[in-house]
């Protein structure tokens, strides 16, 4: 993180189809900032020093070329793009932010923003965050990053990764408090109605039917079972019956082809599912942890916390609905 008295300029490189809110919403959280005490110097730099078109189609003004930045730069700011390939080849753009961050004081990437961050080398062997979407493909891509797809954001040394698209305001937030202090960030979170820390991780955002896959016949049989049933009364013996093995080899099966044992995929397929019920109905939460099979709320609960980092009742209040039109 950015130790006090250090450059107060925070340098974002933009690009053509850079993603708008990754540099729009870490932008207004630094002019807040401002309006609290802080002194940030926000500038926009890209490639040819040239206005970029967003990813919205909003044009961005950029303030000078990234080969014209001198001087010391306190943050480095590198937004994401929906088209993430481009960014991390272009090799012009490498080179600057390699450049650049050699000579700041803490790096931050916003989304996608990860990968030219990856591509310039500069997250080998760092513990990193991306979008929930484009973990795996940080990842198969960057196999020196060590990539983890729940928490809003990241510090690793001079680092900084967050997750997808509004995570940079969590960023941000972060940054400003450790410049500032906690009461500045506050006042800034309140200004913004934003949470100072969001609760939970980026797990009760993710895609659904993120099940494991698997070639293996035998497992495949098992987990297309669990998945249409999930509410089935099943065991480790009762599923290696099922996959016409022993309980002790349906275990390694599950270890070597998916990671997890039995017990962890039959509750994030119970998960899932209640989580369906969840957004779209109305049960209470005891029906649905059984409809589920979980069998009680407050096994329901400890899996939701494990798998989620929210409890079934959160999740609910903030999935079902905007509250835009609340049922009377």
């Amino acid at each position: 993180m950015r130790a006090r008295g250090c450059s107060d300029t925070v340098l974002f490189v933009v690009y053509d189809g850079v993603r708008l809110l990754d540099v729009t919403g870490p932008l207004e959280v630094l002019t807040v900032a401002n309006e609290h005490g802080g002194s940030y110097r926000p500038l926009l730099a890209s490639p040819d020093g040239r206005d970029v078109v967003s990813s919205a189609g909003a044009r961005l003004g950029a303030d000078l070329a990234l080969p014209d930045v001198t001087g010391p730069v306190g943050t480095l700011v590198v937004p994401g793009a929906p088209d993430w390939q481009a960014a991390a080849a272009d090799e012009a753009l490498l080179d600057q932010i390699r450049r650049l961050a050699a000579g700041s004081t803490r790096t931050a990437s916003v989304c996608a923003g990860a990968f030219p961050l990856a591509a310039a080398g500069l997250l080998d062997g760092r513990r990193v965050t991306t979008h929930w979407d484009l973990a795996d493909q940080l990842a198969a891509h960057f196999p020196a990053v060590t990539v983890d797809p729940d928490p809003i954001f990241i510090v690793d040394g001079r680092i900084i990764t967050s997750a997808g698209i509004t995570a940079g305001i969590d960023l941000t937030l972060a940054l400003v408090e450790a410049d500032l202090g906690p009461e500045t960030a506050r006042a800034v979170a309140r200004h913004l109605v934003v949470f100072m820390q969001r609760p939970g991780g980026q797990s009760q955002f993710s895609v659904r039917t993120n099940t494991a896959s698997t070639r293996n016949d035998l497992l495949r049989r098992v987990l297309d079972t669990v998945a249409a049933d999930p509410a089935g009364p099943y065991d480790l013996a009762g599923l290696a019956a099922l996959a016409g093995v022993s309980a002790r080899h349906l275990g390694r099966l599950f270890r070597t082809e998916l990671g997890i044992t039995p017990a962890v995929y039959l509750d994030r397929v119970r998960v899932e599912a209640a989580q369906d019920l969840l957004e779209r109905g109305d049960d209470t939460l005891d029906v649905v942890a059984r409809r589920v099979g979980f069998g009680s709320p407050e096994t329901m609960r400890r899996a939701f916390l494990r798998e989620l980092g929210v409890t079934p009742g959160a999740y609910r209040s903030r999935f079902r609905t905007t509250g835009i039109n609340p049922t009377p």
